[in-house]
């Protein structure tokens, strides 16, 4: 990336700004919009999504057919807010009738009541107030005051209260018990009509908003478009110009002549084509190495195969720093071995590269970077599960002899119980499968420090980074020895042989590896930090000793959790024979015909819900454990803070 610098003429600035946005390559520094044309795209917007979110919570009847309307930009504003007022007089008539709804409940036990017959009767000097009291307690009301009966229900009886004049007090032998009742603002008929009118209201509404959603199309579009001029306005309004602070929203000095410049970076590739088309539109071009505290943009560049990593990358919003590793293709291969290893079934693999067949058969031009990628996928897990012979989780003894003999028998229990009991195959594979997990974290962390190491080369800082790769190494036979089996890979050196892979090592491996693992930490103490100087760097450790004695025991953690792998794919394996089993349960109480026919179509729904869930859980265990190992572990390892911000060059929608 290059460093760039535009100077425009103030009074070009616009046209300027609109060849460089169809030109399409600067990635601009971030800007700060300001000025009434930005705040009035941006309300555009709010009002579009709000819009755009009614239309979406409307459910069409089944059958319906909606063909999309277009709409012009101030069409499609007006519509906008058409169907926001809509909503808003719709929320305001719910309320409406659940107020008037609670009034009439209020005043149900009363009978029919209008305030204006209060009002009438007090202008002719009859005052009336409407009381509740208990029944047993009605009694004990004073002689002296007139009371009317309207009704007694469920223990309280309804009285009106009569004087000749107005009370403004309460009468002092009302007993306590005595409850006033507020005289509603409006009668009961009032009520129940405006009721009946707003519910007719909404009716109404939500026949015109059912109309609207024929605009939902137009609306995105519109929403795309207000995107664009947002964009375009922020940058237009945030441009740095001369003497800013002297000029007024409404009034510029005529005849002086101003500059506007900007800021951004430009793949150095393209620099030439900036270059050329700043010659031809008359701008000022400044370039440099970007410094290292700038926000320089990354732009990832692969070929067409490491690039099916993208589609993920994306998704997950994570984009390696300008100055970090580009780990696209190790992410890709890594991601999809984890990927197969916790589907870990051949049948679940080959509907997975189905439904990317179907997606890339459905996907247009230029966007099939994830079908192919779902393939791919597809295509790895049916791979691993060939070879541990996993066919929805069928036991392997019911398999045709085939589907047995391609399996891999350090892996495949089918094959390793021709040789053992099956409680033995079933150990010997898990051990192997683990073996393998654990294999898997050493090359991939081992990937990690060579690239610090060349990366360091001409640094004694590499030192540091050998240090770490042999201590991983040494690691690795511990985790070998204290997870996997302590009796093949000995702690303390013996005199028999050890062996691995089918490799014989001296019976002094232990000792080797313990002491891979001293020199290694001494290595990485002394050198970690350098920077010019060995005698600060060591200081710098030894101020951070806490941390670095830590990093020790972070890397046995490191190489244990790719077990996840394992684990996770074991109980996947588990649903798929559970789910199996309860289907064959099924089934295998059927009598006649006609059950079996019933109980065959519940077996087959019990299968697709079963498997069709275990593989969303596969999924969702992708995205927590196959993730992880690439993002986490593996980029601690490289160094990698996932700090990146994407190349988004300002550029026509």
């Amino acid at each position: 990336m290059k460093k760039v610098s535009l100077v425009v003429l103030d009074s070009t600035r616009k046209e300027s700004l609109k060849k460089l946005r169809k030109l399409g390559l600067v990635h601009l520094e971030t800007i700060e919009g300001r000025g009434s044309v930005l705040a009035s795209y941006k309300e555009s917007s709010q009002e579009t999504d709000k819009a755009i979110s009614i239309l979406e919570e409307i459910k069409l009847p089944k059958k319906s057919v909606v063909k999309p309307v277009e709409l012009s930009k101030e069409e499609s504003r007006d519509k906008a807010k058409h169907i926001l007022s809509l909503s808003e007089k719709k929320k305001s008539l719910l309320d409406s009738i659940t107020q008037n709804t609670l009034e009439l409940d209020r005043l149900s036990k009363w009978g029919s009541v209008n305030p204006e017959d209060f009002a009438f009767l007090s202008q002719k000097g009859l005052y009336l107030y409407m009381y509740e009291i208990p029944q047993e307690k009605y009694a004990l009301i004073g002689q002296d005051v007139r009371t009317v009966v309207v009704n007694t229900a469920q223990k309280t009886t309804r009285f009106l209260l009569l004087s000749e004049e107005e009370v403004l007090e309460r009468p002092a032998s009302l007993p306590p018990e005595a409850y006033a009742v507020p005289l509603p603002e409006k009668s009961n008929k009032t009520l129940t009509d405006e009721i009946r009118l707003a519910e007719q209201e909404i009716t109404r509404i939500e026949k015109e908003l059912l109309e609207s959603k024929k605009f939902e199309k137009a609306l995105h579009a519109y929403k795309t478009l207000l995107s664009g001029d947002i964009e375009f306005e922020t940058v237009y309004s945030g441009m740095s110009r001369e003497n800013l602070e002297e000029e007024t929203e409404n009034e510029e000095s005529e005849g002086e002549v101003r500059l506007a410049w900007l800021t951004g970076y430009v793949p150095l590739p393209e620099l030439e084509n900036l270059k050329a088309s700043c010659k031809e539109n008359e701008w000022a071009l400044a370039y440099t190495d970007p410094a290292d505290d700038d926000p320089v943009p990354t732009k990832l560049k692969n070929g067409k195969i490491v690039s099916l990593i993208y589609p993920l990358m994306d998704f997950l919003d994570v984009t390696p720093g300008y100055h970090e590793f580009d780990i696209s293709g190790w992410f890709l291969l890594f991601f999809c071995i984890f990927f197969a290893m916790i589907f870990g079934d051949a049948c679940y693999g080959a509907l997975i590269a189905l439904l990317g067949l179907f997606i890339l058969a459905k996907s247009k031009k230029g966007s099939r970077s994830l079908p192919t990628l779902i393939i791919v996928l597809g295509l790895f897990t049916s791979a691993w599960g060939v070879m541990t012979c996993s066919w929805f989780g069928i036991e392997p003894s019911k398999l045709p002899a085939w589907m047995t003999d391609i399996s891999c028998r350090p892996f495949s229990k089918a094959l390793l119980s021709r040789e053992m009991s099956s409680q033995a195959a079933e150990d010997l594979a898990n051990t192997n499968q683990k073996i393998f997990c654990f294999t898997l974290a050493l090359i991939q962390l081992s990937v990690a420090h060579i690239k610090l190491f060349f990366k360091d080369i001409k640094s004694l800082k590499c030192l540091a980074d050998f240090g770490d790769l042999i201590k991983l190494w040494g690691m690795f036979y511990l985790v070998m020895s204290m997870v996997v089996d302590s009796t093949a890979y000995p702690m303390v050196a013996g005199s028999d042989p050890i062996v691995m892979f089918g490799i014989t090592f001296p019976a002094i491996l232990p000792t080797v590896c313990i002491g891979m693992i001293g020199v290694g930490f001494v290595f990485s103490f002394i050198f970690a930090n350098y920077e010019g100087s060995v005698g600060k760097s060591i200081l710098e450790s030894l101020k951070n000793i806490i941390s670095v004695l830590l990093g020790v025991v972070n890397v046995f953690s490191d190489i244990v959790s790719y077990i996840r792998l394992w684990a996770v794919a074991l109980a996947g394996a588990a649903i798929s024979e559970t789910v199996n089993s309860m289907a064959l349960g099924i089934f295998g109480g059927a009598g006649t015909f006609v059950a079996k026919l019933i109980f065959a179509v519940l077996m087959v729904a019990l299968l697709v819900f079963g498997h069709g869930l275990n593989m969303i859980l596969n999924v969702l265990s992708v995205i927590v454990h196959g993730v992880r190992l690439n993002t986490l572990e593996f980029s601690q390892h490289l160094g990698m803070a996932w700090s990146g911000t994407k190349y988004k060059p300002f550029s026509e929608k």
